[in-house]
């Protein structure tokens, strides 16, 4: 590996590692560095401190860092096999499929009434119908993907089945009261801060499968940047490697948005800023990079939304939004070409 890169590497690490520490501190209730460490070495005489850590900020340090590193990881992917600067992690619909299966079970909650409608609305039916809803539309796009040839067209109709799902969403929140549009806008926010140890443990392992996934897609990756024909004169196998790199893609951003919600513009501009910062294409380098930089972005982003000292929290996705939308328009004007 490049000199330079392996001193990229090391500051990102230590830069994350930083904010990991930073993030746990941070809060209603400031924690002091020396406590956080007492903690994490189960030496702590400050009980309220450690459950404090061990229960509510480590989960949300730790999901923080498997959301915006998967998020990003998702982007490249998607950018990278359409071939389009402005792709995200959600362009196949996956976020729109999980909106419409939250939507059926809160805003159609009313139509089973009474006191079996408040048992279906719970912390773990939401996550299921997200991902029921994130499997069977990626379902229909694999099935339409191995039927057809061109790799735009599967883009175009990610974005339609996104599109339908949305009409969806549209009548079920007409025929909804206050409350239920109120629960389903709050999903819509994003939330870091809800996963205990034993659901961040079944996050892990979706997680883990996704990113082998795409460990093992690297080399398709780096070919489909020349082109499709040129990855074929290559012995590519196109077909095969294109469902691996939606799958891979949909086990990381379906998981996230199942866990966490739909979170904005971290798929979108994560593979922005390494390209910038790394000045290659190369995903041996790109990927362990998005990976970092999606780590740190979101841990930055969340210890924004604690606004540490106050008991008030802030929609995570309001603050990804903040930063991730003028950076994308920031990189796109200070850098008209892309490294495609």
């Amino acid at each position: 590996m490049n000199t330079k890169f392996t001193y990229a590497f090391i500051s990102l690490i230590a830069v994350l590692i930083v904010c990991f520490f930073a993030n746990i501190s941070l809060g209603s209730v400031s924690i002091p560095l020396h406590a956080i460490v007492d903690s994490l070495l189960g030496s702590s005489d400050h009980e309220s401190w450690q459950y404090i850590i061990q229960n509510y900020r480590l989960p949300k340090a730790f999901t923080a860092i498997l959301v915006g590193s998967g998020l990003g990881i998702s982007g490249l992917l998607m950018q990278t096999l359409f071939r389009n600067p402005l792709a995200g992690p959600y362009v196949l619909g996956i976020s729109s499929g999980a909106s419409l299966g939250v939507a059926l079970i809160i805003l159609g909650a009313g139509i089973f009434g009474g006191v079996f409608a408040t048992l279906l609305i719970s912390k773990w039916s939401i996550i299921i119908a997200a991902s029921l809803g994130s499997f069977l539309v990626l379902s229909a796009v694999l099935l339409v993907s191995s039927k057809v040839r061109d790799t735009m067209a599967i883009l175009i109709i990610g974005l339609m089945f996104g599109s339908i799902t949305a009409a969806v969403v549209s009548v079920l929140s007409y025929f909804s009261s206050a409350e239920q549009l109120q629960q389903y806008i709050f999903w819509g926010f994003g939330s870091l801060g809800n996963l205990s140890w034993y659901e961040l443990a079944i996050f892990f392992s979706v997680y883990i499968v996704g990113l082998i996934l795409t460990i093992f897609s690297i080399k398709a990756l780096n070919s489909l940047l020349l082109g499709e024909n040129y990855a074929k004169s290559l012995g590519l196998n196109l077909k095969k490697s294109r469902l691996i790199i939606i799958l891979a893609t949909s086990l990381l951003a379906g998981t996230i948005t199942a866990f966490a919600g739909p979170i904005a513009f971290i798929g979108l501009a994560i593979p922005h800023i390494t390209r910038q910062v790394f000045t290659t294409s190369n995903h041996k380098i790109l990927l362990p990079a998005v990976f970092l930089f999606g780590a740190i972005i979101m841990l930055i982003c969340d210890s924004i939304a604690q606004l540490p000292t106050s008991d008030y929290t802030l929609p995570i996705n309001a603050i990804t939004s903040l930063i991730g939308a003028p950076v994308v328009i920031w990189l796109l004007v200070r850098k008209r070409k892309m490294l495609f």
